[in-house]
């Protein structure tokens, strides 16, 4: 087990995901009476510092926005991803029967049967303008494949991911865009639980590292104008 894993050693994380399906895998066989050993044991993850998925800037959504303007499926998918703050799980979902009076009502994909969270936010503005040119408005889902069906969560990321490289963008991804507007609502001076609200994390932890950040900036700006005059 540990030479599989680290012929992964390059890729850490693809290490111990590697490691994480093998261990699933014998876990289930040992319920099922196929072995009564599981190797995995002991064998623990590769450490490794990362700071997860880019966080999207305002000029790559600019430039994502430049490459794909209103009315195209691919502007709609990153505002669905933008104002709701939803995973790529979440957005393929996204249609009609979720916008009622002004607000965006939908029930997050992961977790949801386990753990479930509901999301209830206001529409923004400018999604509600993008679907509105996208003429998507009276459809159950609003986001289709080329073939009329409706993406899975895969199919919708790997197409995000495509449109991503058509705007020179090819480091950006789906859930980035969710980091970019947690970033975004901290700046905006956004509380902690008033994020947690529309991004349906659960903790703190996760909300307060963008707040914090949010506050070091904002403290150094008003330091640097202290320093200029």
């Amino acid at each position: 087990m540990r030479r599989i894993r680290d012929a992964k050693i390059e890729t850490p994380a693809a290490a111990n995901q590697r490691i994480k399906a093998l261990r699933a895998m014998f876990s289930w066989a040992n319920e099922a009476g196929e072995t009564g050993v599981n190797p995995t044991i002991g064998v623990k993850k590769l450490k490794y510092r990362s700071d997860g998925h880019h966080t999207w800037t305002d000029e790559e959504i600019q430039r994502y926005y430049d490459r794909h303007p209103l009315g195209t499926q691919a502007r709609l998918a990153l505002d669905l991803l933008r104002y709701t703050a939803g995973r790529r799980e979440d957005a393929p979902r996204l249609g009609r029967q979720h916008i009622r009076e002004g607000r965006v009502r939908f029930r997050q994909a992961k977790n949801e049967h386990r753990n479930p969270i509901d999301i209830d936010i206001l529409v923004h503005p400018a999604l509600a303008e993008s679907i509105a040119a996208a003429e998507v408005s009276n459809r159950m889902i609003f986001l289709l494949t080329e073939f009329g069906k409706p993406f899975t969560a895969n199919g919708f990321g790997n197409k995000f991911k495509d449109w991503c490289r058509q705007a020179d963008l090819p480091h950006c991804s789906a859930h980035g865009v969710r980091k970019a507007t947690s970033t975004a609502l901290a700046e905006a001076s956004a509380t902690p639980h008033e994020i947690m609200a529309i991004t349906g994390h659960q903790t703190l932890e996760e909300v307060e590292r963008y707040t914090r950040a949010a506050s070091r900036k904002k403290t150094a700006d008003a330091a640097m104008r202290k320093l200029i005059i």
